[in-house]
């Protein structure tokens, strides 16, 4: 498949796509790192019942589809950090900072340098579309250099190693400000 930036878009998560969401948290190249439980991956009732929460608002976390002309490629979420309170007090950011979480659900479209286009976009066209986000954190694995270097690529730069709860690693919590983002109409100068 070639990848065209220009045709990713971002659409919400829909039950119809419970099916799709539970096959890609059970491949190994998203268990590895997303949402595995432990090392185990999740059943199709785990799934729906957490994707459901989110997709009825009761979990104050935004959960989207990364498309590429128009076909689902990946997942995609952001929340305020504000909104959950352990997470907030292990990563003790600014007010006004969201947190943002993905990853790319189709194998063959791992590591081929789609995730600062598509977190670009994201940015731009989702979390600081809300005028109350002056910031974005995201925390992958100390671990997981190919996600650290990708969101180094889309601007996101190291803030501090935290502890959460319950993560079997420390996260390298990295940042953007919104006049640091790049818009993706330009690609090439911030907002």
């Amino acid at each position: 498949m070639t990848f065209d930036p220009a045709l990713i878009s971002f659409r919400r998560l829909t039950v119809d796509d419970l099916p799709l969401m539970h096959r890609w948290l059970n491949t190994d190249h998203v268990a590895r790192w997303y949402d595995a439980n432990g090392g185990r991956w999740p059943s199709h009732q785990q799934v729906a019942e957490k994707y459901a929460a989110r997709m009825r608002g009761e979990a104050k976390t935004e959960p989207f589809l990364i498309l590429h002309n128009d076909e689902p490629v990946g997942y995609i979420q952001s929340y305020l950090i504000a909104d959950h309170p352990e997470y907030a007090r292990a990563v003790q950011v600014e007010a006004g900072a969201a947190g943002v979480d993905l990853f790319i659900g189709e194998a063959d479209l791992v590591y081929r340098g789609l995730g600062p286009h598509i977190l670009r976009r994201f940015l731009n066209e989702i979390v600081f579309a809300d005028p109350g986000v002056t910031s974005c954190v995201i925390g992958p694995s100390v671990s997981n250099a190919a996600a650290i270097r990708a969101y180094e690529k889309a601007g996101f730069k190291h803030l501090k190693t935290v502890h959460v709860a319950g993560e079997p690693e420390q996260e390298y919590l990295m940042r953007i400000a919104l006049e640091d983002v790049i818009d993706v109409s330009s690609d090439s100068s911030p907002r």
